[in-house]
């Protein structure tokens, strides 16, 4: 990410599934990595808001009522650390990217932004794919490493993935083809 003035200003921060249902390890695969990862999401959020830069709220919204993700159940509802404040856009979405059945690419193109910043749960899934899309939309686009976290997985053979495993292998398949990962302390320092 550029450290200019303009390009900051063109620079979205975009908050993928920072919400409560992610708070039960067990449902979603156990041993998640990254403890930290929203004390990271809450310094950048922090430092978009003094900047007045543009923040963009994800939140998934399942279709299938038994899932801790719709809208009907306490899991759709925002972590404290990655609440909306007044005129903070939220894109629902339903599917893993940020951009499929949402107006988010058109609210980013009309307000001239070029450039997004990638952080929020979980790695492997929406955050890689809203990743991508992104790119091939034609954003420069930042993952943040120490901001994003995942959990362990059984392949399809009964192998167990570690989160920590996962989370590599993941952001290794989006670095410098969808994206150029970055930690929270570059991020911040390519803002002043």
């Amino acid at each position: 990410m550029s450290s200019t003035k303009s390009s900051t200003k063109q620079t979205a921060l975009l908050i993928i599934d920072v919400q409560q249902a992610f708070n039960d390890e067990a449902y979603w695969g156990g041993n998640r990595n990254n403890p930290h990862a929203e004390e990271n999401i809450a310094r950048l959020i922090a430092a978009w808001r003094e900047k007045k830069l543009p923040i963009f709220h994800v939140q998934h919204c399942s279709v299938n009522p038994k899932s801790p993700l719709h809208e009907t159940n306490e899991g759709n509802a925002f972590k404290d650390v990655a609440k909306p404040t007044a005129g903070e856009p939220i894109i629902k979405k339903s599917v893993n990217s940020a951009f499929i059945g949402t107006n988010l690419q058109e609210q980013l193109e009309a307000q001239g932004i070029t450039n997004v910043v990638v952080v929020g749960l979980i790695t492997n899934h929406c955050v890689s794919t809203t990743a991508r899309m992104a790119a091939n939309l034609g954003f420069q686009t930042s993952v943040v490493s120490d901001a994003t976290a995942t959990f362990d997985r059984v392949s399809y053979d009964g192998r167990r993935f570690s989160a920590e495993e996962i989370h590599e292998v993941s952001l290794a398949s989006l670095h410098d083809e969808f994206a150029t990962i970055a930690n929270t302390v570059s991020i911040l320092n390519s803002l002043t």
